[in-house]
């Protein structure tokens, strides 16, 4: 006979968070991401079920990076063809599409399993503060590492 207590489709409820990256540096700002969107924040966090929350973020165009990655962090992907070997700087894809930056920065620190592509498609980047998920945002996470979550009155 089953003893449950509690009420388990609570813990497991989807929060959106709503992320500020505008001088945060990228690395840092980007494992805060993958750990909510995994749910490891979550007291009912196993690496084979996916309890994590959505994330939106925004002012993705003004992410801080150290040193001199802006310049020579080198982008690639290959056709699969003959000759179809591309290289983009990491200057030139803030410039062209802001969110790529983040969105691949998260990927990187994401485990590398079939959860990976539906964890990704609730993460939400914009290059700039408007979204339209204003009236889902449960959670605004402060703009000081580590990411401290408090309620939006």
């Amino acid at each position: 006979m089953s003893t449950g207590i509690g009420n388990a489709t609570l813990a497991y409820a989807r929060v959106w968070h709503l992320v500020d990256v505008r001088g945060q540096v990228l690395g840092r700002v980007g494992s805060q991401i993958a750990q909510t969107l995994m749910g490891k924040h979550k007291p009912i966090y196993d690496p084979s079920s996916d309890c994590g929350d959505y994330v939106v973020v925004i002012n993705a165009k003004h992410v801080a990076v150290s040193g001199r990655k802006r310049e020579q962090k080198q982008y690639w992907s290959h056709s699969q063809y003959p000759g179809g070997f591309k290289q983009i700087t990491m200057e030139k894809m803030q410039e062209k599409t802001p969110e790529k930056v983040i969105e691949k920065a998260v990927s990187g620190m994401l485990p590398k399993n079939r959860l990976r592509k539906v964890r990704l498609g609730r993460l939400l980047v914009f290059p700039e503060a408007e979204h339209p998920y204003a009236g889902n945002i449960i959670k605004r996470n402060d703009t000081k590492i580590p990411l401290v979550t408090q309620p939006i009155e």
